[in-house]
């Protein structure tokens, strides 16, 4: 009760945030606007996006400051919730208009029943090769643990239990050929613990993330174990979040909206894939996000984000059957109308493919 009580608290003030009539404009292409494809809303609208300043909002954080949503007349607020659960409600109801999910169980649990949101975009995957969210091992187990399946018997610490780390964790475990019986599963929430406990011996290895690995990796503490796409290659991990009134009664806002989050991704894309404008995008990551050291970003593994943003549909569709193969999901779940691809492909129609 408590918790629905703080939950109408955060509605009742978000509720003057995101208060805007909806702008009905021309979808023409109109290479006369600062935009170069569509032509500004008629006047500034708000759209209110739930963001905790993880890195994979990197697209928000570098449309905003780059000026993309200005050039359609869209003024964007960052609303803080206290996790991804807490703020499904404000989304279904339209308080707030977009924010980022993590596949797990709860939140698909929370669709199923009837908590209406949209999943729209991709805003998370790992990077062949170079995972910002992936296995290490304690640097004194370097020597004896070689492959996946030497993990038999060892001490392997996860996050979450019906999660995506659980899945990843899970995949890893099909790929290596064992089971959960044979490794000690330790549930450990703080990632920031997980550096400590494989310092201290508590564990030898854990599923962790960046910018940690890096971090635990320059101080000697734990080793990269290969690289989660060696085994979870199309693992979606966060999605872009839509409330159904803005993706389908605000269409030409919400459209924009994407247009603008996609070429701030591409120039997240061209700063640490191509090493365009590397540093101004730093400075941006540094500026939002809790990692404040630009030297650590010029050596992190950052979050794959989709230029185009393509989801991994099917993947999604596998996380859920494996939370509800574990009995973790309650309810059944229509895909058809909780994944919503076409806003993204219309995006792109407009401003044209990355290359």
């Amino acid at each position: 009760m408590k918790k629905w009580l703080a939950m109408a608290g955060v509605l009742l003030m978000l509720s003057g945030c995101a208060e805007e009539e909806t702008v009905k404009t021309n979808d023409d292409v109109s290479k006369s606007h600062p935009s170069g494809d569509l032509s500004p809303l008629s006047r500034e609208t708000k759209v209110v996006i739930a963001e905790d300043g993880s890195a994979s909002g990197a697209g928000f954080y570098i449309a905003n400051e780059k000026g993309y949503f200005d050039d359609y007349n869209i003024e964007v607020e960052f609303a803080t919730f206290a996790n991804s659960d807490d703020m499904l409600p404000a989304l279904a109801s339209g308080e707030v208009d977009i924010a980022g999910g993590i596949s797990s169980a709860s939140f698909f649990n929370a669709i199923a029943q009837g908590i209406d949101v949209k999943m729209i975009a991709d805003k998370g995957h790992n990077e062949k090769g170079k995972s910002y969210f992936t296995f290490v091992v304690g640097a004194d187990q370097e020597d004896e643990i070689k492959e996946y399946s030497d993990l038999k018997g060892k001490k392997v610490a996860v996050s979450t239990e019906h999660a995506v780390d659980d899945y990843i964790f899970q995949q890893m475990l099909t790929h290596a050929g064992l089971t959960k019986a044979d490794v000690e599963f330790v549930l450990m929430p703080d990632f920031g613990n997980m550096l400590a406990a494989i310092e201290n011996g508590s564990i030898d290895a854990a599923l962790q993330i960046e910018p940690l690995i890096t971090q635990g990796v320059a101080e000697g503490i734990h080793v990269r174990f290969g690289d989660a796409t060696d085994f979870a290659p199309e693992a979606q991990i966060a999605m872009v979040l839509g409330s159904p009134q803005f993706v389908a009664e605000e269409r030409d806002v919400s459209l924009r909206f994407m247009a603008a989050y996609l070429k701030g991704v591409r120039d997240y894309n061209d700063a640490f894939k191509k090493g365009e404008g590397k540093r101004d995008i730093i400075d941006i990551m540094t500026q939002y996000t809790a990692l404040k050291n630009a030297a650590v970003w010029e050596d992190v593994f950052v979050t794959g984000l989709d230029p185009d943003g393509e989801m991994f549909v099917e993947d999604i569709h596998q996380q859920y059957d494996m939370y509800k193969e574990n009995g973790a999901i309650r309810g059944e779940i229509d895909f058809d109308e909780a994944i919503e691809t076409d806003l993204a492909k219309k995006a792109v129609e407009i401003i044209g493919e990355y290359k």
